[in-house]
């Protein structure tokens, strides 16, 4: 999965149901963890839902509107997202990609240390050994095309080398209703 796809995936998945879908959790190398409220000692009763204690600080909605809101303030990736690119012309559109992927890459590397899966060559055949990735770790490694039936997979067309974050460094996330300001109006008085 892109770094784009999983932002998109991942804002909206928190805007329309307030939580990470199962493949940006998988993609993201993030478990769902479950609190209950049940005393210690005491089994929690498994038919009623855990009851999670309302959090105090910034929550996973909190840091993804701060990395969108990031997106937004140094690549203006909103702004274009949120434009009817119809009446452009090829050529235009892709002046105004330039100057955001350039931006949006800066802002990452600026924020975030991301790493290949794999470090190797895409298009090269690559054994799964050498490169640290076992079939069945379905959250490194995605088999596609003609995988056989039992799942012992040795090699490999290395077609994508994935992503993984080595090291986050973002400020202190704001929360609640400050977070979901991405960016400002603005208005200029003359």
């Amino acid at each position: 999965m892109s770094n784009l796809s999983l932002a998109f995936k991942s804002f909206f998945s928190l805007l329309f149901s307030g939580k990470l879908s199962e493949d940006v959790m998988a993609a993201l190398n993030l478990t769902r963890r479950l609190m209950t409220t049940a005393p210690a000692g005491k089994a929690a009763d498994a038919a009623a839902p855990a009851k999670a204690a309302a959090p105090e600080g910034p929550t996973a909605a909190d840091g993804a509107a701060q990395i969108l809101a990031i997106l937004q303030r140094e690549a203006r990736l909103i702004d274009f997202l949120q434009e009817d690119i119809g009446p452009y012309t090829d050529d235009q559109v892709g002046a105004a990609v330039r100057d955001i992927q350039k931006n949006s890459r800066a802002a990452l590397e600026r924020h975030f240390t991301i790493k290949p899966v794999v470090d190797g060559v895409e298009g090269t055949n690559t054994q799964l050994a050498t490169a640290g990735l076992d079939a069945k770790d379905t959250t490194r490694l995605r088999i596609v095309g003609k995988a056989p039936a039992d799942g012992k997979v040795e090699a490999g067309v290395l077609r994508h080398r994935g992503w993984k974050i080595e090291k986050i460094d973002l400020p202190l996330a704001l929360h609640g209703k400050k977070a979901a300001i991405l960016a400002p109006a603005e208005i200029e008085v003359e």
